[in-house]
C-alpha cells in the first residue's frame, strides 16, 4: 500500500545518498559483514558439545510436552522456552507445584521460585533455583545446562519470529534438548542437527483422546450450543458480538480471549471456562487460543475459515485449522495437572513409584511405546469434537483435518547484535537507522535451502520513530526497536516510542519515571460513568497494557534509566483488573458481529 511505497522511496532515496559517500572498498566489507550462511558459528561455546537432541512430533494434545518436561523435572539445571509468556508462566507453575524451584523470566517480568522469596534468603539459594520457565526470545544462551525445551519448535518457519527459535536451537548449551512440535518439522531439524553434529531421536505421539468432526454444522443456530462449547471468530468486534448474542438467545455466561488481551486476563477467563461450577458455559476466542492455554474444550466451532492477517483477507491454512482444532477434547487441564501434582508431594515415595515409573531408566524403544502411559489420566480422557457455525465452511474445515500441512522447509535468521554494530560501522555516521537494517536483509548471504530472513516491518517502523531522537548508540536503537510493539496501537507508540528513547538518550526532564512521561496514557484510568462499559474504554486499557509492557520491557534493559519498574507492575495490574471488570459490560448489537 501507500506505506510501503513510502518506505521503499525513502530506502532508494538513502541508498542514493549512501553510494555518494562510500567506496568500492566499503561496498565489499558491507558484504563480508552480511554474510549469514554460518549462523551455527555464532555460539562457539555451543558447538564445543556433542549434544543429544530429543524431538517430539504429533498432534496436539498427544502428550509430547508433558514428555519432555517430565525429565525437565529430573534435571539439576534445565530450562523450558515456550512461544508465549502464558505458556512459561503454566510451566513456572507447575514446577514449583511440584516441589521443583523454578524461575520465570520473560521480556517484561521475573519471577523467582516463591522459596526464594521468603524473608532471609539467601543469594546462594536464589541462584540454587535449577529450573528456568522463559519466553524463547529469553533463552540463556551459552549457559551449560544439562536439559533444554523448546516448545513449538515447529515456529522456526515463522515469518517474524522464527529466528527466537533457530537461535534458541542452536545456541542453547545444553547435553540434553528436548524439542516439541508438528510432524512436518522432522526434516528440518534433522538437516539442523546433522550440520552441527548433534544426536537426534524422534519420537512420535498420538493424540491421547480422539478428534471427531461433526457431520454438520450448527447453520448459524447458537441456541445449539452446548456447555464446554468454543466458537473461534477472527476479529475483536465479532468476538464481543458473538458473546452478547449467545448470552441473550443461551441465557448463559460467556468467556472470551483475544490476542489483545492481557495474558493475564486470558489466563482468568480460562480459569473461567474451565470450571465447571460455574455459569461461564462457553468461550468466544481468536485464534490465541490455538496456542499458550490450557482449555476444558468439548467441541471447536469455527465461526468462519477467512480471517484477516494485517494485510489482506486470506483462507487459514491447514495447519492453522489443525492447530485450532486439536484444542477440543484436551486430556487434563493445567490446573487439574498443577492440582494433582500438589497432592502427589503429600503422597509416600512407594505410591509414587507404584503410579509412576521411574523413567530415568527408560531405553530410547522403550520412550516411543509408554507415551500413553507417561500421561495417567483421572478419569477416562473425552473425545474432541469439531464442527463450523455456517454450512459453507463446512467441507473446508472438513478436508483440512483429513490434510497433511507442508513440510517445514527453512529456519528464519536474524542478523545478532554484534553482526548488525559491525555492519553499520562501515556506514557513514548519521545514516538512518531503518536503511543500516534494511541495507543489511538486502545484502545478507543465507543457505537458501535451509533459512530464510525474518521480517523487519515493525523493526523498520520504530526505527523511524525514534530516528529524530540524537544521542543514542546503535546498540541503543537496536535495543529499542525490539520492544514488543505493534502497528495496530500506531497512534499511541507515535508519542510514546520517541519519549523513551528520549528517556535512554537522557533527554528526558525527570529521566524515566513512569508519572512524568506525559506520552503514557494514563489517563484512560480516570474515565467514569457509563464510558468505563464501552469498546472503546477496553482499547483505551489494552493499550495502556501494552504501553506499560514496553516500560517494563525496557526496564530490564536500560535498568538505570526506568527506575519505577515497581509502580509501572502495580499500575500494570491495575490494568488488568479494570479489563476483566469491563468484559462483564460489554454491549453490541447483533448486526455488528458480520
Amino acid at each position: 500500500g501507500l506505506r510501503g511505497l513510502d518506505d521503499r522511496l525513502r530506502y532508494a532515496f538513502h541508498d542514493y545518498i549512501t553510494s555518494l559517500r562510500t567506496t568500492p572498498a566499503h561496498n565489499r566489507s558491507l558484504r563480508a559483514a552480511a554474510d549469514l550462511r554460518h549462523p551455527s558459528e555464532w555460539f562457539p561455546v555451543t558447538r564445543s558439545l556433542h549434544r543429544t537432541v530429543h524431538l517430539h512430533v504429533g498432534p496436539t494434545n498427544s502428550g509430547k510436552t508433558y514428555h519432555a518436561l517430565q525429565r525437565l523435572e529430573r534435571a539439576n539445571k534445565g530450562v523450558y522456552a515456550g512461544p508465549l509468556r502464558l505458556l512459561a508462566h503454566e510451566v513456572y507453575t507447575r514446577m514449583n507445584a511440584r516441589g521443583r524451584a523454578c524461575t520465570l523470566i520473560t521480556g517484561e517480568e521475573r519471577r523467582m521460585a516463591p522459596d526464594d522469596n521468603r524473608e532471609g534468603a539467601t543469594a546462594a539459594m536464589r541462584r540454587s533455583s535449577g529450573i528456568v520457565a522463559c519466553t524463547v526470545e529469553m533463552m540463556p544462551l551459552g549457559t551449560e545446562l544439562d536439559v533444554a525445551v523448546i516448545d513449538e519448535i515447529q515456529m522456526i518457519g515463522n515469518e517474524e519470529r522464527g529466528w527466537a527459535w533457530t537461535q534458541a536451537l542452536l545456541g542453547v548449551a545444553a547435553q540434553e534438548l528436548h524439542l516439541c512440535g508438528e510432524e512436518r518439522t522432522v526434516p528440518l531439524i534433522r538437516a539442523l542437527c546433522a550440520s552441527v553434529g548433534d544426536t537426534v531421536h524422534v519420537h512420535h505421539y498420538e493424540r491421547l483422546s480422539p478428534l471427531y468432526m461433526a457431520k454438520e454444522s450448527l447453520d448459524g443456530d447458537l441456541r445449539r450450543l452446548r456447555k464446554g462449547d468454543c466458537i473461534v471468530s477472527f476479529s475483536v468486534m465479532g468476538i464481543h458480538a458473538l458473546r452478547r448474542e449467545i448470552e441473550r438467545r443461551t441465557g448463559r455466561k460467556v468467556a472470551t480471549v483475544y490476542g489483545s488481551l492481557p495474558p493475564e486476563t486470558r489466563a482468568q477467563q480460562a480459569r473461567l471456562f474451565n470450571d465447571p461450577d460455574n455459569e461461564y458455559d462457553f468461550l468466544v476466542a481468536s485464534d490465541a487460543v490455538g496456542m499458550g492455554l490450557n482449555l476444558a474444550i468439548k467441541r471447536i466451532i469455527f465461526e468462519s475459515t477467512i480471517k484477516f492477517d494485517g494485510f489482506q483477507q486470506r483462507a487459514l491454512s491447514v495447519a492453522d485449522i489443525k492447530q485450532i482444532a486439536g484444542r477440543a477434547g484436551r486430556y487434563r487441564t493445567a490446573h487439574q495437572d498443577n492440582h494433582s501434582a500438589a497432592a502427589q508431594r503429600t503422597t509416600t515415595a512407594t505410591n509414587s513409584a507404584s503410579n509412576h515409573p521411574a523413567k530415568a531408566e527408560e531405553t530410547e524403544e522403550d520412550l516411543s511405546l509408554t507415551i500413553k502411559g507417561d500421561c495417567p489420566p483421572t478419569s477416562p480422557p473425552s473425545a474432541g469434537l469439531v464442527t463450523t457455525l455456517e454450512n459453507i465452511d463446512h467441507p473446508v474445515v472438513s478436508a483440512a483435518l483429513h490434510a497433511t500441512p507442508p513440510p517445514i522447509l527453512t529456519a528464519g535468521l536474524f542478523p545478532p547484535a554484534a553482526l548488525l554494530e559491525r555492519f553499520a560501522s562501515y556506514l557513514p555516521p548519521g545514516t538512518p537507522f531503518s536503511y543500516i537494517l534494511t541495507r543489511l536483509h538486502e545484502l545478507a548471504q543465507t543457505t537458501a535451502s535451509r533459512f530464510h530472513l525474518c521480517g523487519l516491518s515493525e523493526q523498520t517502523w520504530i526505527a523511524d520513530l525514534i530516528e529524530p531522537v540524537r544521542g543514542l548508540s546503535i546498540a541503543d536503537r537496536n535495543i529499542i526497536c525490539a520492544v514488543p510493539a505493534s502497528k495496530g496501537d500506531a497512534e499511541m507508540w507515535a508519542s510514546l516510542m520517541p519519549a523513551l528513547a528520549r528517556c535512554v538518550a537522557g533527554q528526558g526532564q525527570a529521566g524515566g519515571d513512569l508519572p512524568s512521561l506525559m506520552e503514557m496514557p494514563l489517563e484512560v484510568l480516570e474515565w467514569e460513568g457509563g464510558a468505563t462499559s464501552s469498546r472503546e474504554y477496553l482499547r483505551g486499557l489494552e493499550r495502556l497494557h501494552k504501553g506499560l509492557v514496553g516500560y517494563l520491557w525496557l526496564s530490564y534493559r536500560f535498568a538505570g534509566v526506568f527506575t519505577t519498574r515497581a509502580l509501572a507492575v502495580w499500575v500494570k495490574g491495575l490494568v488488568e483488573a479494570r479489563i476483566e471488570e469491563v468484559l462483564g459490560k460489554m454491549s453490541f448489537g447483533a448486526r455488528k458481529r458480520r
